[in-house]
């Protein structure tokens, strides 16, 4: 690795090192990387979702009534985590339909606790109106995956234009759907 690449460049700007280009990812930009790259792009270009969209509306009352005895939402540096249970991560998810962008953001949120506080953690994603809940480790698999993920988003937030739309089974219920279809 290089002093450019952009895992390099993402683990200075998280420890607080002096950077030239500083470089950031989210839990949602990884998630997104995984679902959708436009949808990527315009997160990170701060465009706003649509809050009355009822995916987002069911995944805010999710997000607000699941685990509310146990709900912290700690914020580290670049990662929001929704609680720690028994030493473990969780992540809450209204449903299981994109499990391995659910995964992934899990699986990131790991590998940034293990590479910037060196803190190692197990995961559990969470769905509760199903209620399953699944074990997440952060294998060398999933590390190596996480890292291509964070040099793919760097190549798609470096983009001057999002990139071209691509029907998927859930664009009508995404928050972005007007931005791509109309």
């Amino acid at each position: 690795m290089t002093a450019t690449d952009p895992v390099d460049r993402l683990l200075a700007t998280a420890r607080g090192e002096p950077v030239d280009d500083p470089f950031r990812v989210t839990g949602v930009m990884i998630q997104y990387y995984y679902v959708c790259k436009r949808e990527l792009w315009f997160e990170s270009r701060n465009l706003e979702i649509d809050r009355e969209n009822a995916t987002v509306v069911r995944g805010t009352r999710v997000d607000e009534t699941a685990y509310s005895e146990k709900r912290e939402n700690l914020h580290l540096g670049m990662i929001s985590l929704d609680l720690l249970d028994d030493g473990r991560v969780v992540e809450v998810k209204p449903s299981s339909t994109l499990t391995e962008p659910a995964e992934m953001q899990l699986s990131y949120y790991l590998w940034y606790l293990d590479r910037v506080a060196d803190i190692q953690k197990d995961g559990v994603l969470a769905h509760p109106r199903e209620r399953k809940r699944e074990p997440v480790e952060l294998t060398a698999e999933r590390t190596d995956k996480v890292e291509t993920a964070i040099r793919g988003i760097h190549e798609i937030v470096r983009q001057s234009s999002p990139p071209a739309a691509e029907e998927k089974p859930f664009c009508d219920s995404c928050a972005y759907h007007d931005f791509c279809w109309c």
